[in-house]
């Protein structure tokens, strides 16, 4: 920039005169920073491999999501305390809260015990799933806002529940890119349509290039779930390609028009990823070419495992297919308000073996070590009572574990008090969670940005500490 220098007995047209070549530097000035709108526009809706901004642990993400709030105090996080104190009403000034009445406690009915060489407590939920404690590290001090589900299920995919904005899987696609040229960056296997619907794996202001492509609902048998609209069965894939050729060269004509429009470049790439969709999504969903003995290890063809297994075992085969993000949902069934006992059993079989064969197959595969896996949910349950039997949403205090992509295995990280009400150490806040999972893929939360609305926008907000001690 020029530098100006003005003599104490300058006139206004030696002012001026020494003044005017700074404003050929404020013309160069707005002229770079368009010139870097459309570098970052166009870097944006690039959906090839991009490079972290620092050495990943981890190249990709599975994430397990418990629809509708796993009681952590029956499955992760044993407390003696509600044993003893069974029944009895929950004094808020023992656990720091401000409300009048909290209710009475209620046991967990199932024994815990200790597994693996780290020694991680779990219950006797999870007979499969506790054979691999020790790829596992637990974090029992999660906590979030939010006690409805609607607000939780977004504080949780996107980090926020005003405004709508990207969720998780978007921003990885947007930092990372995908490894496969044929497949989408972020998919997601049987997501809810209820409680943020679609803005669960929404792209919000991100290049549309970002959203999550959708393999069926929650509510839909994975086995019957097909991608919306990937074929033409009227035209065979020649005139097909021959037509979007057309479409893509009106689509360019008009972007050269506009000189940048995102909506427009977003829509190329989005046209072209999803004809070269048409061949490769149905080989991957394919798994007849799976032997016996990995559609058993998942549980697949039989009650209650079937439908979770088969997602779980499509989460590995895009895993192994360079997909960035892939999240896998169960139906809104964790909702436990009461008859607790019998719906927890259920639920906890119907995702035990599963999730257990595919940490088995993503090992054995030398997928784990840089596949992160997450389970989890929107929140856990009050260790009080409701409806006599039942327990209800509890945003201040839950658990949610990692395995693979250079976690510690065997750790337990974090506590909560003796009722499993609050954290009392090592809080991790769902921002920490967001920004320790960007962390694992190489990703600086703060780095990750996108100017929106007048501010450059990121998934953890102005919030969010990376959890440096899970890491091995």
């Amino acid at each position: 920039m020029a530098c100006f220098q003005f003599e104490p007995q300058s006139t206004r047209r030696a002012l001026l005169k020494s003044s005017a070549c700074g404003f050929g530097y404020l013309a160069m000035s707005g002229l770079l920073a368009n010139h870097s709108s459309v570098l970052a526009t166009e870097d944006a809706d690039r959906l090839g491999p991009k490079l972290p901004h620092f050495r990943p642990k981890a190249k990709r993400v599975i994430f397990l999501f418990m629809w509708g709030g796993p009681s952590h105090v029956d499955l992760f996080d044993p407390k003696p305390q509600l044993i003893k104190e069974d029944g009895k009403a929950l004094s808020p000034e023992l656990v720091g809260s401000n409300k009048s009445a909290l209710g009475n406690l209620l046991a967990s009915p199932f024994h815990f015990s200790q597994h693996g060489d780290g020694g991680v407590w779990m219950s006797e939920l999870l007979p499969n799933l506790s054979r691999h404690a020790d790829k596992m590290c637990v974090i029992r001090s999660m906590h979030t806002e939010g006690s409805a589900h609607g607000e939780a299920l977004l504080r949780l995919h996107t980090g926020q529940a005003n405004l709508v904005r990207p969720s998780v899987g978007a921003w990885v696609s947007y930092g990372l890119g995908c490894e496969n040229e044929n497949l989408p960056a972020f998919i997601t296997i049987s997501p809810p349509r209820g409680h943020g619907g679609v803005q669960n794996y929404g792209n919000a202001f991100l290049p549309a290039s970002h959203q999550g492509t959708a393999i069926g609902s929650a509510e839909l048998p994975v086995a019957k779930a097909r991608v919306s609209n990937l074929g033409n069965a009227r035209i065979d894939s020649r005139l097909q390609r021959e037509q979007l050729d057309l479409i893509q060269m009106l689509n360019r004509d008009h972007l050269n028009s506009a000189n940048s429009d995102q909506g427009i470049e977003g829509l190329i790439a989005n046209y072209e990823l999803a004809f070269k969709m048409q061949s490769s999504i149905p080989t991957v969903m394919n798994i007849d070419d799976e032997t016996q003995e990995t559609k058993d290890l998942y549980g697949i063809g039989s009650a209650p495992t079937d439908n979770f297994g088969r997602q779980c075992l499509l989460a590995r085969k895009f895993a192994e297919s360079g997909v960035r993000y892939i999240q896998v949902s169960t139906d809104y069934t964790w909702d436990h308000h009461k008859q607790l006992k019998s719906g927890i059993v259920a639920e906890s079989a119907k995702v035990d073996r599963p999730i257990a064969g595919l940490l088995e197959d993503l090992a054995r595969r030398g997928l784990l070590e840089d596949t992160l896996v997450l389970w989890g949910a929107e929140f856990g349950r009050t260790p009080t009572a409701e409806n006599k039997d039942g327990r209800n949403h509890h945003p201040q205090a839950f658990t949610m574990w990692m395995a693979g992509g250079g976690v510690q295995g065997g750790l337990t990280y974090g506590a909560t008090d003796d009722f499993g009400f609050r954290p009392v150490e090592k809080p991790v806040h769902m921002h920490d969670l967001h920004a320790t999972l960007l962390y694992g893929l190489g990703i600086d939360h703060k780095r990750l940005t996108y100017p929106y609305a007048g501010r450059d926008f990121r998934l953890t907000d102005v919030h969010g500490n990376v959890v440096h001690e899970i890491w091995a």
